[in-house]
Order: structure tokens, then sequence, then C-alpha cells
């Protein structure tokens, strides 16, 4: 709790132009997570951010949905200025804290929209307390961490082969510090979009001088939410689900100079389409009406780089629902 109100206290020096109120909930003894509150009208909505995220990386996108729901998201425990106890970043854990909220603040048959690491506990919401939900929204969120291809030697060997325009750009620990601003115009010359600065101000220190310091939640709750995770298994989910992500095999932005570069190109895609094959059909195995749409060019941030296309899936999905 002290070091919650040390991290809205600096913050409190820079005003968050989101239009949301916040609050602390406790979940256990000790353990009290912030939660936004955009409002809006109609059907709950509550968003949950991926791993190293804060509910602020919605605070740009969640107002634009206020017009058919009403917009709640919540930080993760060991993130921004939510509790950062010792334990409990197991998945059950984890799912627990997000049903713990929706208890105590009396949220009733909510659509959980969850980003990237969040599938895990809309999974195991779904699955264990599907009367309590209306539905569920898959952020990119359908990577399974027991069928991932980070741990599959012979797939990082396939990205080494990829030309270094591909990697991704450059960095690390000795790169110059950059102020938000920049750091915000090098993502979206680079990825497309930008964190709000919000969300920057949750995730990292600020230094005196106005450039970015290290990231505020210290490497171990990132390494015990990631061994926490368990195998995907959507058996005995009972409401309607919608899956957004980019599928690959799309268009490149980068052409390849030569047969070398195309051969490692195309067997990495390949690789990853395997992958990607693989957690769909999961899906289907256990929702098998689950809608799944490609949104090509989208990268992992969908609701970020597609934001129009993501916004009208949803709201089409929210108020189809009964």
């Amino acid at each position: 709790m002290i070091a919650a109100l040390v991290l809205l206290a600096a913050l409190a020096e820079w005003r968050d132009p989101s239009p949301h109120k916040v609050q602390m909930v406790a979940v256990e003894d000790g353990v009290d997570l912030e939660v936004l509150d955009w409002g809006g009208r109609g059907r709950a909505l509550v968003l949950l951010a991926g791993s190293g995220n804060t509910a602020h990386v919605f605070d740009e996108f969640a107002p634009k949905l206020t017009g058919f729901a009403h917009v709640y998201a919540i930080t993760r425990r060991g993130y921004g200025a939510s509790s950062r106890p010792p334990t409990g970043y197991d998945d059950q854990r984890l799912a627990d804290d997000v049903l713990a909220v929706l208890r105590t603040l009396r949220i009733e048959s909510p659509v959980l929209a969850g980003h990237s690491m969040a599938g895990g506990e809309l999974t195991t919401l779904g699955v264990q307390h599907s009367e309590r939900l209306s539905g569920l929204v898959y952020l990119d969120a359908l990577g399974d961490p027991r069928d991932w291809p980070g741990s599959d030697p012979a797939y990082i060997e396939l990205f080494r082969r990829l030309p270094a325009e591909m990697r991704g750009p450059a960095g690390g620990p000795n790169e110059t510090p950059l102020t938000l601003e920049a750091y915000r115009a090098r993502q979206v010359k680079n990825e497309g979009f930008a964190f709000p600065e919000s969300e920057l101000r949750n995730i990292r220190t600020i230094n005196e001088d106005g450039t970015m310091g290290a990231f505020r939640a210290p490497r171990w709750v990132h390494q015990a939410s990631g061994d926490g995770q368990k195998k995907r298994d959507y058996r005995g989910i009972r409401v309607p689900v919608l899956a957004l992500m980019e599928m690959p095999g799309g268009k490149s932005k980068y052409e390849p100079k030569n047969d070398e570069e195309r051969a490692a190109t195309e067997a990495f895609n390949r690789a990853t389409a395997a992958y990607v094959e693989r957690w769909i059909a999961n899906l289907k195995i256990g929702v098998p009406d689950a809608r799944v749409v490609d949104l090509p060019g989208a990268g992992h941030y969908v609701f970020l780089t597609r934001e129009p296309a993501v916004l009208n899936e949803i709201k089409g999905f929210v108020v189809s629902l009964r």
C-alpha cells in the first residue's frame, strides 16, 4: 500500500487527461488493485492489460467504448499502483483477483476483454465462472504459454536467420535515455502506435531531467507471472467468444533482398503459422462458435494499431449479447 501511495503521489504532479475515476479495491488481505472507471452506457466491459502493462494502456482507447458500455480496467497485482505482494502471481490467483473486483464493485454479467497474457485470466474465469459473465474478447490473447514459440530453440533459430530489419529495432541497456515524447515518437515510427503518456509514467520511473528510467515492476514479478501461467483449455466456457488478431502470412513491410532472405522469411512464417493454427484449433475445441477475426498489419497491440476495426468489432459483439 505504501508503494502505491508513493507512486500515486509522484503521478499527482502530472495530471492524467483520461476521463476516468481511480479507486483501489482490496482483493485479499494487504493486496489492493487499481481500478479505472470511465463510466458509460450499457453492459459492463472490463479491460485487462497484458503482462508488463497497467490499466492505463487503455487510457486513450477506453473512452471510445463508453457509447455502448460501462467501461472499467484493472491493473494486475505487481504493476503500477497495484500492490506488489511476494506471492500470488499464478494464473488462478490472478483470475481470482479479477473475480474479487467484480464482486466488490458489484459488476454484473460483464464482458471481459483481455490483451496478451490476460487471455489466461479470461480463460480461467470463462471456464470456472461463465455464469458471472456475458462474453470474452481476446485481444491477440490466444497464445498458449505452454505451447509458446519463444520456448522453442528451433523457432528462435529461425528468428535469428531473419534479416536484421525484420527482427526489430536495435536497443539495449546502454542506449541513450529518451524523454517521454521522444520514446513515443520512436514507438510510432517503429511500431505504428504509441503508449499513452500515462502508461509510460505508470510502468517506468521518470528521471529528474525528464527522461525515462527503470521499469517500476522488478524482473521477478514478470518472471513469476510467466511461470504461473498454465496451458490453455477452453472447454467449459459457456459464453460467446470474440478473438481479434493478426494472422501470419500477410504482406510484410520488408521485401527480401535475395533468395536467402526470402527462404528465411518463408520458413519463419510457416513456423509461426503452425503455432497460431494450433492456438485457434484449441479454442475451437472448447468454443466451436468462437469468432476469430484477422486484422492484417495489426501486430501485437491490436487495439492501438487497428483501433477503428477493434472498436467496431467489440461494439458489434457487446450489443449483440442478450
